[in-house]
């Protein structure tokens, strides 16, 4: 996992940097609310562990910042500030998981895992207007009507799904959805979008993918 530790006190940054090191993490780390924003505005991050920091932004102000970005990255908050009304403030403000100080380090780390787990899950599972393809069971709905296609059919959907709203050229749609197979034609990639658009779009009133004229394809909500 990459990790982000928000915490002002020089000890226990440590002890936290090196403990998750030592479980084959990618941590990072920054000592007050500002740096940790811009950092998480630059990186990806699975998880963020974050101290409400009682200096410059805090850590409520962190989570309603971040939330109100559209940034869904884990939060866990990691504090002294046990009362219930703080806990509350948290999870209000865009927490996902509260742990009190002193803590456990093998519960910390299990509750950092079952978070990275269950948004590993959901971001699986991607919407789009009424239709919902599940990249854990591999199956794709519209308007409650279970779609069937080939592993190639949900591979290609799946790839426009995760890049909806975006342009994706033909060259890109072979590269990672047909393994960069030299001796694929490219004109595979409109046969199958051919594929797709009879079992997506045509039964149904509203089109969900689109031909951009000279530059690709694009999955997007109408």
């Amino acid at each position: 996992m990459k990790l982000l530790i928000v915490e002002n006190e020089p000890i226990l940054l440590s002890a936290l940097q090196k403990g998750f090191v030592k479980n084959n993490n990618d941590v990072s780390i920054a000592i007050d609310g500002n740096t940790a924003l811009e950092m998480i505005h630059n990186y990806k991050y699975d998880v963020v562990i974050l101290d409400i920091i009682p200096q410059e932004t805090n850590g409520f102000e962190i989570c309603r910042k971040l939330r109100a970005s559209k940034i869904f990255v884990p939060i866990l908050v990691l504090t002294s500030l046990i009362s219930s009304e703080n806990v509350i403030t948290a999870l209000n403000a865009g927490a996902d998981d509260y742990i009190a100080k002193p803590f456990n380090f093998d519960e910390l780390d299990a509750r950092v895992n079952a978070l990275n787990r269950r948004s590993t899950h959901e971001n699986n599972i991607i919407t789009i207007n009424d239709l919902e393809i599940n990249g854990n069971t591999k199956t794709v709905i519209r308007a409650r009507r279970l779609i069937t296609l080939t592993p190639k059919e949900f591979r290609l959907l799946y790839f426009l799904a995760r890049n909806k709203e975006t342009i994706v050229t033909r060259w890109q749609l072979l590269d990672n959805v047909w393994d960069n197979d030299s001796y694929m034609n490219i004109n595979i990639v409109e046969v199958y979008i051919s594929f797709l658009r009879k079992k997506i779009d045509v039964p149904f009133k509203n089109n969900l993918i689109h031909t951009i004229k000279g530059l690709g394809y694009t999955i997007k909500s109408f």
